[in-house]
């Protein structure tokens, strides 16, 4: 697949809570993960860490709604826009979130995926 194909693919899967999709048919098995710093989980390599961080996201966030805005694509990389409305379970929080993420794809496969957004600070 190309880069192209791969990010419509992510980005149409993940509009429908498919993530699962994006990971059995997108990812390479040694993808790496990577989290801003002081970020749980900053950098994970590997599906099944990838998976286990999946798990652990969806253990601690409800995720009330959420939109993936259209890539962009340049060469082997693209990127996309996420915005979520989500309420962190712990401490019952609220709060609308905006990131970028970054996509490397090598082989037909995502090989790094990278995001990009504020720490929250209490």
């Amino acid at each position: 697949m190309e880069t192209k194909e791969i990010a419509e693919k992510l980005v149409n899967w993940c509009n429908k809570g498919d993530y699962t999709s994006c990971y059995q048919n997108l990812y390479s098995p040694d993808i790496v993960s990577i989290e801003p710093k002081g970020a749980q989980m900053e950098e994970v390599k590997g599906m099944e860490a990838v998976a286990q961080k999946g798990a652990w996201w969806e253990e601690t966030f409800e995720v009330h709604s959420s939109a993936v805005g259209k890539p962009i694509v340049a060469d082997n990389w693209f990127s996309v826009r996420f915005d979520m409305d989500t309420t962190h379970r712990p401490s019952g929080q609220r709060s609308q979130t905006s990131e970028i993420a970054v996509y490397e794809v090598k082989d037909g496969k995502i090989v790094k995926e990278q995001f990009f957004y504020n720490i929250p600070t209490e």
